[in-house]
């Protein structure tokens, strides 16, 4: 028996705005929701029961009450999920569990968050695991604090004007290491790298291979990206998806750059390395918003910059979607699923218009362009996939 599972970005939908409610804001992904037989995406934000210091109107968890029956699970891993600490970790679990939403990635404490979440559907499980491999560290679970499941990292500076690689090579490497382990002051311009701890490499492996061994189809996601920037799939990210499939996972998904990436196969199996955005609603980052951010004065700052850093200035005729210009480019993974097997990798092209809501496009023009778009940034990121229409669809093999 054939059956079709979606699996979408990020979502964020905390409007109070009467003119542009949740419902209204989701009204273009509901044929995608209703058409598929399995749903899932990212929960990007945590919402609240009752108001709290900093929270909206828009954060209370009666604002997700427009995707009642809609979804199946979502993934909370994500950059956002503690910015209400217990609070919004109870009450968006608390969502799900009164709505029958699977959930995974987040949870009350450590051992929660890193628990695998399963939906059995005609006969066929399927298990998904989800990590936080962006941070922030405040994001991260602990024994006795919620949050998210994390991937660990360390972060090293490193003097940007070194000893060039011919006077590296003279030097004793025992020593130099040896060398690390003791403070050292740098009076030098140094940039910041993150590094993936490799006992983080270790633990989640486990936990994809413990999921594996419980389901007929696993599914890995993690939150990962860098933001808005186009085309960049750094090695890590490859890395960590690569651990994945190795370790059990039928395929994996990723979000959280506001901008979508391209996707590549590895051992036949699927990595959608950037699923953008399937609804988002954050008008408090657009340089003309003029309203309130979680009950604070707009961070007029902060919008400064957000340009300043990324490089890009929000289009003012998308109020509500101040993102980088090509993230109106919302890809939907997709997949037909037979049996207990992954028959067909897919993608759902959506494009955000104006209004902030997306809407779903075949081969018209607009999801031209974004099949375009699609196939291009993952061929310049040097990935292996192929992007064919099969009728208002894509399908995805490897070249």
């Amino acid at each position: 028996m054939k059956q079709t599972l979606i699996f979408g970005g990020d979502f964020s939908v905390p409007s109070s705005d009467p003119n542009l409610s949740a419902a209204k804001l989701c009204e273009g992904v509901m044929p995608i929701l209703d058409g598929n037989d399995i749903r899932m995406f990212q929960l990007e934000e945590a919402y609240v029961a009752q108001p709290v210091e900093r929270s909206v109107e828009g954060n209370l968890t009666k604002t997700l009450d427009c995707i009642k029956g809609k979804v199946d699970l979502v993934t909370l891993s994500g950059n956002h999920f503690y910015d209400f600490q217990e609070d919004g970790v109870e009450g968006t679990i608390g969502w799900c569990e009164a709505n029958n939403v699977a959930h995974v990635g987040g949870g009350h404490n450590l051992k929660q968050s890193r628990e695998p979440a399963f939906i059995e559907k005609n006969g066929v499980k399927i298990g998904v695991c989800a990590f936080n491999a962006v941070g922030g560290k405040q994001q991260f679970a602990t024994e006795n604090r919620g949050g998210t499941n994390p991937i660990t990292f360390t972060r090293a500076y490193v003097p940007v004007a070194d000893l060039p690689w011919e006077e590296q090579v003279k030097q004793k490497h025992e020593f130099d290491n040896w060398s690390l382990k003791n403070p050292i002051h740098i009076d030098a311009d140094c940039m910041g790298f993150n590094f993936v701890n490799p006992q983080a490499l270790i633990d989640f492996a486990q936990q994809v291979r413990e999921t594996k061994e419980q389901c007929d189809i696993c599914i890995a996601y993690f939150h990962k990206g860098y933001v808005h920037r186009q085309v960049l799939v750094d090695d890590w990210e490859r890395l960590i998806s690569h651990i994945a499939i190795d370790n059990g996972a039928d395929v994996v998904m990723a979000s959280h750059s506001h901008i979508a990436h391209g996707v590549e196969f590895y051992k036949g199996k699927a990595i959608y390395h950037g699923l953008n955005n399937f609804v988002m609603y954050t008008p408090q980052l657009a340089p003309g918003f003029t309203g309130k951010v979680h009950g604070d004065a707009h961070n007029e700052e902060w919008v400064k910059q957000r340009i300043a850093r990324f490089g890009f200035v929000p289009d003012p005729e998308y109020p509500t979607y101040p993102f980088h210009p090509d993230s109106i480019y919302c890809p939907v993974a997709k997949l037909v699923l037979d049996g207990k097997k992954i028959v067909e990798f897919r993608m759902i092209l959506m494009v955000t218009e104006k209004s902030g809501i997306p809407y779903v496009h075949g081969q018209d023009e607009q999801g031209k362009k974004a099949f375009e778009f699609m196939q291009r940034i993952t061929d310049e990121a040097g990935l292996n996939a192929k992007l064919t229409w099969d009728g208002e669809e894509v399908i995805l093999t490897t070249k």
